[in-house]
């Protein structure tokens, strides 16, 4: 563990934190109908995913703060476009309802098992890749439902979010089984791994 493990203000948290405050701007663009804002800012703060745990590292600024914030303005940010894309119409049914079903059950076993002082779920990139596929999905859903190249956004946004959609199942899958094992796959202090 760094020396920076418990600090609070480093570069890395303040690229979550502003990827956080994205997530109010989302809504902000959705509440007064701009949906192209909003897709573009999908797109932004998911592309920039991985930037806060690679300036940790790089910098060494691994906290355990980041370790935390970095995952909660992912899920944040996917399960606001997924409730704002239904609410405006741009997300399809059998994509969101599936979406938001895995971060409920995600969010219930990640609960259960800090909660049981079990610690937390160790990243798999499978589920980095996941979340980086629908991060270009949803976006791709509300370009086309904002009139930007539908006839190309529309297929994007169906075969990467299928895609997704099953991986993003899948690690869901891996990772209960990793929390039932209570040993392989979970960390309790050790904030390197920063994501999903």
């Amino acid at each position: 563990m760094t020396d920076s493990s418990n600090r609070v203000i480093t570069i890395p948290n303040l690229v979550s934190f502003v990827r956080l405050i994205g997530v109010g701007v989302f809504w902000w663009f959705l509440l007064n109908e701009r949906i192209l804002a909003a897709a573009w800012l999908v797109f932004a703060v998911g592309w920039t995913d991985w930037l806060d745990g690679y300036l940790a590292r790089r910098l060494n600024q691994v906290s355990k703060l980041g370790a935390v914030l970095d995952p909660v303005a992912d899920r944040v940010m996917i399960v606001s476009a997924v409730v704002g894309g239904l609410i405006v119409g741009v997300i399809p049914l059998w994509i969101g309802i599936p979406l938001l079903a895995r971060e409920v059950l995600m969010g219930w076993v990640t609960l259960r098992l800090v909660m049981g002082g079990h610690g937390v779920l160790e990243v798999r990139y499978i589920g980095k890749l996941a979340t980086f596929i629908l991060y270009g999905a949803i976006p791709a859903f509300y370009l086309a439902g904002a009139g930007v190249l539908p006839d190309l956004m529309t297929p994007v946004g169906w075969i990467t979010g299928t895609v997704g959609l099953v991986l993003y199942w899948y690690v869901a899958f891996l990772y209960i089984r990793d929390a039932r094992n209570g040993v392989a796959g979970l960390k309790s202090s050790d904030p390197e791994k920063r994501g999903q």
